[in-house]
């Protein structure tokens, strides 16, 4: 993806680029349209004023009349039609020159060559160094009738100056460029550290600051966020001790549900009363399970930076979890198979304990009956993969998408069979990446899913 400086730098010099080809565009349309008309006239002011000069003065010497004109500035073209065909001063670059046009001149009548010059997009015309790019007046002299056909030599006339003006614009096009990148990083570098913020909010870290001070929009939009990242962050606080809060009252009440519940078993009951308490225990259990978990949550967020972190071999820490729920296996009727050689990591593993719980207890409850369940722990150059894959009842694309969001449970088909609180694998996201490490979901329905952790060596 191209950064905003990039496409802010690369839209300004395009501007630049076409604009000036629109100018330039513009100036030749002006030129074709007025200015040629006037440069016309004005040559032939000037060649119908040597016409005059040469006819007032026939004792000088023609030939070194016309060369000394052409050592000034002008190209000339001398013709009687027959013998007569003479250039002066710099060379024309093409010499083509109608018959037409010749014989007019000679008969009296005035060539507008300039005014005729076919119109070019991209040369303006009055540089165009050709003989018919010329005005044409008829001399006598001495007797004899002369078509004589001029221009301004340009390039000796203007030379320096087409230099400078050449050194001229590509100076400004290349300051202009550095002046453009400079400004752009000065304009984009605000946004850059706003995008940086929006990133570091979106992981959970409100408490950002932003080394910005302009008195313009962008300086107001700075003001704005860190405001609303003041209170984010306060409302965060409020809701990681609400939870925390809610969740230690509400063990107590349950802890003395389960008391009583256990009391009550002991006593007579019927079939129907030993079927409503079994209800209640079980919802007590769910009840009790949710609070846990949003304790753990809260800890989580709250204690980043307090884990206890050690080295441990989590091959065998994930064995220790196969074989605290090796009843539920069993009742399931689940074949379990692990391939687990000893592998040291280094993080918190009372954490890692959960992520393998949530993982291997997902695996169970959204298994078929005599299905499968596999794990696997292997080693690449910069990681250590270990895979949980089952044949349970899968899951669709767009259901991948959201199963790591908090309280999401996919949908209802899935919900009826087993009970979740829709925080398992929010807990599992947040401990790997504590821990720098990612989790990747492969799911297809009703063939299984597979879960893909990767923990970072050292």
């Amino acid at each position: 993806m191209k950064s905003l400086y990039s496409k802010f730098a690369v839209t300004t010099i395009l501007i630049m680029f076409f604009s000036g080809i629109l100018s330039f565009l513009f100036t030749n349309m002006y030129y074709q349209n007025h200015l040629k008309k006037q440069n016309d006239l004005k040559m032939v002011k000037i060649a119908a004023e040597i016409s005059d000069f040469l006819h007032s003065h026939e004792q000088i010497n023609l030939n070194e009349y016309l060369e000394h004109l052409g050592s000034i500035g002008y190209q000339l073209y001398l013709t009687d039609g027959q013998d007569v065909n003479d250039f002066y001063g710099a060379e024309f670059r093409e010499r083509e020159l109608s018959d037409k046009a010749i014989d007019g001149v000679l008969n009296g009548k005035i060539y507008h060559g300039i005014i005729r010059f076919p119109h070019k997009t991209f040369v303006t015309g009055f540089f165009a160094n050709e003989l018919k790019n010329t005005v044409g007046v008829p001399i006598k002299f001495k007797n004899k009738s002369y078509g004589l056909f001029l221009r301004p030599d340009i390039k000796l006339l203007f030379n320096e100056m087409h230099i400078m003006f050449g050194w001229l614009v590509a100076g400004m096009i290349l300051i202009s460029i550095m002046f453009v990148l400079i400004s752009t990083k000065f304009l984009v570098n605000p946004i850059s550290k706003l995008n940086k913020a929006t990133q570091l909010i979106a992981d959970g870290h409100f408490g950002i600051k932003l080394s910005i001070h302009q008195k313009d929009e962008i300086g107001a939009l700075a003001a704005s966020f860190k405001k609303m990242a003041s209170k984010l962050e306060n409302v965060n606080e409020m809701r990681k001790e609400f939870i925390s809060n809610i969740s230690h009252d509400i063990q107590s009440p349950l802890s003395n549900i389960k008391g009583y519940i256990k009391l009550l078993k002991t006593r007579k009951l019927n079939k129907e009363e030993i079927h409503y308490l079994e209800v209640v225990e079980s919802e007590v259990a769910r009840l009790s399970n949710l609070t846990k978990q949003l304790l753990l949550l809260s800890t989580i967020d709250s204690k980043k930076e307090l884990m206890e972190v050690k080295r441990f071999d989590v091959s065998e820490q994930i064995k220790n979890v196969i074989r605290q729920y090796h009843w539920n296996l069993s009742e399931k009727g689940l074949m379990m198979s692990y391939t687990l050689p000893e592998t040291y990591v280094t993080g918190d593993p009372s954490l890692f304990y959960s992520v393998w719980e949530n993982l291997l207890t997902n695996a169970i409850k959204y298994n078929v009956d005599n299905g499968e369940i596999d794990i696997s722990l292997t080693e690449s150059d910069l990681s250590y993969v270990i895979k949980f894959s089952d044949t349970g009842i899968g899951m669709a694309g767009k259901e991948l998408e959201r199963i790591y969001d908090r309280f999401y449970r996919v949908d209802s088909s899935r919900t009826r069979a087993v009970e979740g609180t829709g925080l398992g694998l929010s807990i599992v996201y947040s401990i790997i990446e504590m821990h720098h490490g990612e989790i990747k979901a492969e799911s297809n329905k009703e063939k299984g899913t597979v879960f893909i952790v990767c923990l970072p060596k050292g």
